[in-house]
């Protein structure tokens, strides 16, 4: 069976694959895609519950360490929870997410989910603006750094953290609508390189 077609983006290897196809996609270059999530799609499995969504769309390729993927991401946010994200990705129980997420407030903010099992969930801060810089870090023995930039420019280290080396280490992009109709989120200046951050604390 021939998989569903894809975006060929920066630094993406030719062997990228959907984990789960999207409604829609649309790449202008190979620093642009528009990634569109079905309605009632996410990626959790809860901490009391053990309950395991996982129907989110990802588009990801596999990645060895040192890594960087950075993306400038912006999303619809029509509903609780839309968000537009950065995924690391080993296996079905171990993963993780960068998102730039829209808060039962209103508001739009910066969070991140960790899952080892069974997932954590941390919001970081808000974000006053349409668009946010998200980079996920790859690094030795199954350890990740998340940093988020207002600007492109000065990062702040939002995770520092490892799923261990169990399972093909992946990076990828995602968009999700867990309690929503869907969500569009857009991706720009899209890179994957082969590099990371000197300094993890100061991004830089």
């Amino acid at each position: 069976m021939t998989p569903p077609s894809g975006p060929k983006l920066e630094g993406f290897g030719s062997r990228a694959r959907w984990l789960v196809p999207p409604a829609s996609w649309r790449s202008a270059n190979p620093s642009h895609l528009v990634l569109e999530a079905p309605a009632a799609t996410d990626r959790f499995v809860d901490p009391v519950t053990g309950t395991v969504r996982d129907d989110s769309p990802i588009w990801l390729t596999g990645t060895g360490a040192p890594a960087s993927l950075r993306a400038r991401v912006s999303a619809t946010f029509a509903d609780t929870f839309d968000a537009g994200v950065l995924m690391a990705y080993q296996a079905r129980d171990r993963w993780a997410k960068l998102c730039f997420e829209r808060a039962p407030d209103g508001r739009v903010m910066v969070v991140t989910v960790v899952t080892r099992g069974r997932s954590d969930d941390a919001n970081a801060f808000v974000v006053d603006g349409a668009d946010v810089w998200l980079r996920i870090s790859v690094l030795a023995a199954g350890a990740y750094a998340f940093h988020a930039s207002r600007n492109g420019e000065a990062w702040d280290l939002v995770r520092l953290f490892s799923l261990g080396e169990r399972g093909r280490r992946r990076v990828g992009l995602s968009s999700q609508s867990p309690v929503g109709g869907g969500c569009t989120a857009t991706f720009s200046e899209i890179s994957l390189v082969p590099e990371v951050p000197v300094d993890l604390r100061s991004g830089v």
